[in-house]
């Protein structure tokens, strides 16, 4: 287990004796059962992370799992546990941080620099802090679950050196303004637009671009529309794996830590498998015929820097977190 996970195990310990005096709560059901939602598809490494950790928990859970946002919409996750209709989901920060200001730190190009360091800022106090907020607001982190470093991919054919050379490109961001100031961030022109439409939109013209880690491309199959892949590696991606604050307290402490186990063997063999892939497909998309290539990286990291420091988003990062953050980089 993780210094994360223990520390979540330490920090639940009082709340599961509780639970155990408490009437009708999870306790009571001899399965109790997980609906999760995430926006993934099904051939998603993700997915089969998610189906492992049902797999693991069967005897303890009827974990169910529902991806391609089939049970609930895209960026709804989050208030669906809280309204009590979703056990679990996959939520994205960029959808705390709606809720949640401070998150927004997390969602900022050019943070963390690999998922080591994503890592290491979920298990140290900082990550405290923030799962400490997310708990207050009705969600128990049990995971950041990476997903690679977002890229840009485009479907005209130009070069991109400086975040200038993005300047009036029309660059699908998912819906929420912590997403929509991200592109604005790199150079480009946001629009809003759900996942599940971006290839049609590519293939059509309505947008220049979206921005992806390079495992997503394939799984879409973006390369078919696109012409190239421009390696800014502005934003280290992942989501929240999470489950209702009420219902992990009602658990007692062996469902608890049989749940936190199997996430953690489960992601941390999603977060490699993902770090392989990315290695694995420059080549292939160099294969398929598309341009992939580096800018110029620290004039898009000073570019988007300064974007952020002059934005009401870093006027609610906490005191003293983003050197905190800076600190735990290798």
């Amino acid at each position: 287990m993780t210094n994360f996970s223990r520390r979540t195990a330490l920090a639940v310990a009082f709340s599961a004796t509780a639970a155990l005096a408490v009437p009708g709560t999870a306790l009571a059901q001899e399965k109790p059962t997980l609906r999760l939602s995430s926006v993934v598809s099904d051939n998603d490494i993700r997915a089969e992370a998610f189906a492992k950790i049902a797999e693991s928990v069967s005897d303890t859970f009827d974990m169910q799992v529902f991806n391609g946002a089939t049970l609930v919409a895209q960026g709804t996750e989050m208030t669906a546990i809280q309204r009590g209709n979703l056990e679990m989901g996959l939520i994205a920060p960029q959808t705390i941080a709606e809720q949640i200001p401070e998150w927004s730190i997390v969602t900022s190009a050019y943070l963390f620099s690999d998922a080591a360091h994503l890592d290491a800022t979920f298990d140290s106090d900082v990550g405290k802090q923030l799962t400490d907020m997310a708990e207050e607001a009705g969600i128990h982190v049990l995971a950041p679950v990476y997903f690679g470093a977002r890229q840009v991919n485009l479907a005209p054919d130009i070069e991109v050196k400086t975040p200038e050379d993005l300047n009036g490109i029309t660059m699908r961001m998912p819906g929420g303004d912590a997403w929509q100031f991200l592109g604005e961030a790199i150079g480009a022109n946001p629009t809003p637009l759900a996942y599940a439409e971006v290839y049609t939109a590519l293939q059509t013209g309505a947008i220049d671009g979206q921005d992806n880690p390079l495992p997503n491309d394939y799984n879409m199959k973006f390369y078919e529309v696109t012409s190239q892949i421009v390696l800014t590696s502005h934003l280290i991606g992942f989501d929240v794996l999470a489950i209702s604050a009420e219902l992990w307290n009602e658990l007692s402490a062996e469902q608890q830590e049989t749940l936190q186990t199997a996430v953690d063997e489960a992601i941390a063999e999603s977060t490699q498998r993902h770090l392989d892939r990315e290695a694995e497909l420059v080549q292939f998309f160099k294969d398929e015929g598309l341009k992939v290539y580096e800018p110029d990286q620290d004039a898009f990291r000073e570019y988007a820097q300064q974007k952020y420091l002059e934005s009401e988003f870093a006027a609610s990062w906490p005191d003293g977190m983003l050197d905190a953050i800076n600190a735990l980089a290798d």
